[in-house]
């Protein structure tokens, strides 16, 4: 249940902070400085929580991380889906703070498809999700790795958003998306199941590329 506490935390403060500054300083596709404060953003809560709840939970706070190490047999069923459930219930609280704060006039974060276009959306999402949860397999693999770790993530993080917030705002992660989707409803909610499948599919595909690197790596070192 621990774990799952922190999860929640995890996901509540990503969606309040880091969605909260997208919100607040006015995030569009638009290169300035509202876009590097919010890519900065979600890579900073990252660093915050992977050394504040990390030692609990291991600080996922993104479903697409969980399916990643669930598949890779880092935690059995039963786990990843609490994992889930605390992650999505997080974000809902985290949008609903937000929006109290707030209302739904600046956005609260969410995401919008690319150009209209839910291809390109989804082309888009996936290869992001693919990035940045290989680089949480890479850098978490190793116990030595655990005073880097949450850095290489964060800075990971930033770096996805520092591109992909022209295209879509960024999702890479299911519950980060849903929370503000919810809260606002209308186009957000109904273009929001891309921005679920998406990271699912580039993190199941990070777990499986990671899978084969490691394997290989293994034997080569026998």
């Amino acid at each position: 249940m621990k774990k799952y506490i922190a999860e929640f935390i995890g996901t509540f403060v990503l969606v309040l902070f880091a969605c909260g500054v997208a919100a607040v300083t006015g995030c569009s596709a638009e290169a300035n400085a509202a876009y590097i404060l919010t890519a900065a953003a979600f890579g900073l809560v990252i660093v915050a929580m992977a050394y504040s709840i990390g030692n609990v939970s291991g600080c996922h706070i993104n479903p697409a991380v969980s399916i990643a190490v669930w598949l890779n047999k880092g935690m059995d069923t039963k786990e990843f889906i609490g994992y889930v459930i605390a992650q999505f219930l997080g974000a809902i609280a985290g949008a609903a703070v937000l929006m109290a704060l707030i209302g739904k006039g600046m956005g609260l974060g969410a995401n919008g498809l690319y150009d209209g276009n839910v291809i390109k959306s989804l082309v888009v999402e996936v290869i992001l999700t693919f990035v940045f949860v290989l680089a949480v397999l890479g850098a978490t693999s190793k116990a030595e790795n655990g005073k880097v770790a949450g850095l290489v993530i964060g800075g990971s993080l930033t770096l996805v958003h520092l591109l992909g917030i022209f295209f879509t705002g960024t999702s890479v992660n299911p519950a980060r998306s849903f929370g503000p989707a919810l809260m606002l409803g209308g186009d957000a909610l109904s273009s929001v199941w891309v921005f679920i499948v998406a990271p699912i599919v580039g993190g199941v595909v990070a777990a499986l590329v990671w899978r084969g690197l490691y394997s290989k790596k293994a034997k080569k070192s026998k």
